[in-house]
């Protein structure tokens, strides 16, 4: 067992990381600040350290930087509410074991305290200043993408990242550059599903003057724009079979020939490539090459869609338009399906922004739901427990209140008033369900 120092401002949630740490034979003292825990750090010694990221004064990347510079110094899990791939990058680099998103269960919490207490800690880096971060979300599932793209950054290794349609996986893409030992180099993306292959075959390689008709100069193509750098492609599901062989002739051998040219030059370019095909079944069906499949996939990356991480909205919101948004506008966000992602969040606030002049007027805000939503989209999925069948408003003619009122009862009634599962199958935050209750008259 080991001892284990809990380092956080809210007194709740460090003691019962205390709690369930001792429970399992840890010793445990608590801090509420960075300079409580340097004091500690001074007077006892300590196997693993549990810190908060934001506190007041020093916040816990200090105190990371602090504790690694002690000689042999304890393992350091970091946690917060409000991750970003900047604050996860610069743990990573500093040398943090493990890094938590808040909430989290204590079960988690006591694994990654036992992992950290069996495994060898990384290799410490210094801490270097990043680009600035365009990725928004604290959610569990992006902080762990965020993981995975710090992982995978500094490996000069091809990446394929699977996601919706504007989820944000080019982000994702540039990301994994500007973290890269190429972020010096030239970041290039091409969406390489929307050109014929012929286009393509000259974007992607370049070609000579003459080489086709019109072709009065030589054009060099994304792949030599990369070179040194990063190429982007983005919904390499949709290449043809035909292109498909040319790419893989290029992975297998680094080379570039351009268009009307017999000459060939060599190129360093590590590629990342994204869609949001399900391309294993694409593979299994015989419509992507298996062989160039596995050359793209190097590591891959999946990007949750906006409908699983909607405690992001407000933080999406809030960036999108400073100004922010009323509280009945943020209901109807978080109770929205979201088949465009991000893209189409963004659509929408543009609408209402335009047509309302701010984000209070959730009249707007329906209206602008309605009218950019793809044609054909779903509604709110409803997946319930097995076993349970609650029923789902249907008749356009219910007042939307009373429908929503009416899918909540249902819900919960199949959930036996389990709030928290009932949340999970409306796809809100419990935080909100309850709200929704108080308002609803609902008990």
């Amino acid at each position: 067992m080991a001892s284990v120092l809990v380092v956080d401002d809210d007194a709740g949630i460090r003691e019962s990381a205390a709690i369930a740490l001792q429970k399992v034979g840890h010793r445990t003292q608590q801090a509420a600040d960075a300079v409580s825990a340097q004091r500690l750090l001074r007077e006892h010694r300590f196997d693993v350290v549990v810190s908060d990221i934001y506190m007041p004064g020093e916040d816990g990347i200090a105190l990371l930087q602090a504790i690694s510079e002690r000689r042999d110094p304890p393992r350091v899990i970091l946690m917060t509410a409000r991750g970003t791939i900047e604050t996860t990058a610069i743990a990573h680099r500093a040398g943090a074991f493990d890094y938590l998103a808040k909430p989290f269960d204590l079960s988690e919490l006591i694994d990654r305290v036992a992992a950290a207490v069996s495994k060898r800690k990384p290799e410490s880096e210094a801490i270097e200043a990043g680009p600035p971060w365009r990725i928004i979300g604290s959610h569990p599932s992006m902080v762990a993408m965020y993981k995975a793209i710090t992982r995978v950054a500094s490996l000069d290794v091809p990446v394929l990242i699977l996601g919706e349609s504007g989820s944000g996986k080019e982000l994702v893409a540039q990301s994994i550059h500007d973290l890269s030992p190429r972020a010096g180099g030239p970041f290039v993306a091409l969406n390489s599903g929307a050109i014929p292959d012929t286009l393509l075959e000259n974007e992607l390689f370049g070609s000579t003057r003459g080489a086709y008709t019109d072709s009065r100069h030589d054009r060099r193509g994304a792949l030599s724009r990369a070179d040194g750098g990063t190429l982007f492609l983005d919904e390499i599901g949709d290449i043809s079979p035909a292109f498909q062989v040319k790419l893989l002739r290029f992975l297998q051998d680094g080379t570039v020939t351009p268009l009307g040219s017999d000459k060939s030059h060599r190129v360093s370019v590590r590629l990342i490539a994204a869609t949001h095909r399900d391309i294993k079944r694409f593979v299994a069906e015989g419509r992507f090459r298996e062989d160039l499949y596995y050359r793209l996939a190097g590591y891959e990356i999946t990007v949750p869609p906006l409908r699983e991480r909607q405690s992001d909205i407000p933080l999406l919101v809030n960036h999108l338009h400073p100004e922010g948004a009323s509280r009945a506008v943020l209901d109807l966000f978080e109770n929205h399906p979201w088949p465009g992602n991000v893209r189409e969040l963004q659509q929408v606030i543009r609408r209402i922004v335009i047509d309302a002049g701010t984000l209070t007027d959730a009249d707007a805000a329906s209206h602008a739901l309605r009218a950019i939503a793809p044609a054909g989209a779903p509604g709110p999925a409803l997946s319930v427990a097995e076993g349970t069948s609650p029923a789902i408003i249907e008749d356009p003619l219910v007042p939307l209140d009373e429908a929503e009122r009416k899918h909540i009862e249902a819900v919960l009634r199949a959930t036996a008033g389990n709030q928290t599962h009932a949340a999970q199958i409306l796809g809100i935050e419990r935080k909100t369900l309850a709200r929704k209750m108080k308002r609803f008259g609902i008990t």
